[in-house]
């Protein structure tokens, strides 16, 4: 008899943002596919990363951990493979387990994937035309290029995959796409797309970082200003205003980032279709969401990494007809350290005490349990390098949110040693929704900053992080 569990469909893209799928009701994209989730089930308005850069949130998501805890920090730290991951806990319980694409967690003997019954991944970022993966083998595996677009080739190799599975044992799949990782590059199918017309910019694109701290004009990742020809596909024009640079790069960013997101998009449709034809949606959970945000122009900035709603928020998509209604909505707060809990969750596996997250399942059947989190913890540990992020770490509530840029690398792999004082940051995300006014400076709000600061200790404690040397308060 044929095993009654639900099968598991984990999809996860690098740096797609919400605000670039029309099912969040995107100004800029239509998403028609990834709406396909989101109609047939539930869409999460508020899912948030605890670190939002690539390989940390990987390591949360597998390990169900912080990242103090699971040791990957920074892009410089790869997960250790011994740690204990939701894959290698359902592989024990039965479930037959793959993962293709997107790995970034390092390779070779002690980084590449575990806990999979079959795997190819792209060594780091991957290329987007003819990319090299790395094949399921001993000492680490195989490295052999393939020719073709990485998003169709991920697609090839989990179709392929599929339809060779034990069909009397469930699956858990992670289809993760390199895309639309920087420097997006389109393929021929997608190339021509907005080629004739201007994609609305976000009202923050020319943000003057004024009435905040000094971390958010020191942050290197603006449009234009910072970008490559690389990034922009041809020389940096000369002779810009800096409004009249990132109006220009803005342009060619953007419709570039929306054409690999569209190629995306049509390659879940064909695993849609594929679960439709096999009579196998009833019974699969299907999830869609991306490591983590990105800037979209949003502060006039491209990339992560900051705490900022932008940067902070994940899509998250799941549509599973025998527990969730379709078209149905949820803002309750949800964290990437929350995924493995709820995969573990609907195997019928228990979820080990040393797992830091919670099973999301009560909220994707409408009932929020009375004690459900109400405020979330972040820490972004690489201090300057890449786009000279400052480090920091902070709590986000369901109004407000609090920032403390401590600025000191603490040794971490990866991050540059110079330090600078510290500084805070306040939002109140209802009459600043897009965070442009600091207002921890007002007197009048020193209750308010006394209540946070003690929460933001409580969760420190409570997952088990250490405060920075100088956040005495």
């Amino acid at each position: 008899m044929a095993d009654s569990r639900p099968n598991i469909l984990f999809i996860m893209s690098d740096d797609h943002a919400a605000h670039a799928m029309s099912c969040y009701g995107s100004r800029i994209n239509r998403t028609p596919n990834l709406d396909r989730i989101a109609e047939g089930g539930m869409r999460l308005d508020n899912c948030f990363c605890t670190n939002s850069i690539c390989t940390p949130s990987r390591a949360t998501i597998l390990a169900g951990t912080y990242n103090h805890v699971n040791g990957v920090t920074t892009l410089a730290t790869p997960m250790d493979n011994r740690l204990t991951t939701f894959p290698k806990l359902l592989q024990g319980a039965g479930y037959q387990t793959s993962v293709f694409g997107k790995w970034h967690l390092g390779t070779g003997p002690e980084h590449c994937p575990t806990g999979f019954d079959d795997w190819a991944v792209l060594p780091g970022q991957g290329f987007y035309h003819n990319p090299e993966f790395i094949f399921a083998g001993p000492d680490g595996g195989t490295r052999r290029i393939v020719s073709g677009y990485v998003t169709d080739l991920i697609t090839d190799m989990c179709l392929d995959w599929l339809g060779n599975r034990d069909r009397e044992r469930p699956f858990c799949m992670l289809y993760h796409h390199k895309a639309p990782h920087r420097p997006w590059y389109p393929d021929e199918k997608h190339a021509h797309l907005f080629l004739n017309e201007d994609v609305p910019a976000p009202d923050t694109l020319h943000d003057d970082y004024e009435n905040r701290a000094s971390a958010a004009a020191a942050a290197e990742m603006r449009v234009g200003v910072h970008m490559t020809s690389t990034d922009l596909k041809c020389e940096v024009q000369k002779g810009l205003s800096e409004h009249e640079l990132r109006e220009w790069a803005y342009q060619r960013y953007i419709k570039d980032y929306l054409r690999v997101v569209a190629s995306i998009d049509d390659n879940v449709g064909r695993v849609l279709d594929y679960l439709d034809e096999e009579a196998l949606t009833d019974n699969t959970l299907v999830i869609y969401t991306s490591d983590q945000g990105f800037f979209l122009g949003d502060h006039g900035w491209y990339d992560k990494r900051c705490m900022y709603e932008e940067s902070l928020r994940m899509p998250f998509i799941v549509r599973y007809p025998k527990e969730i209604a379709p078209g149905s909505v949820n803002d309750d707060m949800v964290l990437n350290v929350d995924f493995a809990p709820l995969f573990l969750d609907l195997a019928g596996v228990s979820v080990p005490e040393t797992f830091q997250g919670r099973s999301i399942r009560p909220l994707l059947q409408g009932a929020t349990p009375a004690d459900w989190r109400q405020a979330m913890y972040y820490r972004y540990w690489m201090h300057k390098e890449h786009h000279n992020v400052y480090a920091h770490y902070g709590i986000r509530t369901r109004r407000h949110k609090l920032i403390y840029y401590y600025a000191d690398a603490l040794g971490q792999p990866g991050a540059i040693g110079e330090t600078y004082d510290p500084e805070w940051e306040l939002f109140d995300l209802e009459t600043d929704p897009y965070e442009l006014r600091s207002i921890y400076g007002d007197p009048a709000n020193a209750p308010l900053v006394r209540e946070l600061k003690d929460e933001m200790h409580r969760l420190q404690a409570e997952v088990g992080d250490e405060r920075y040397v100088k956040d005495t308060d």
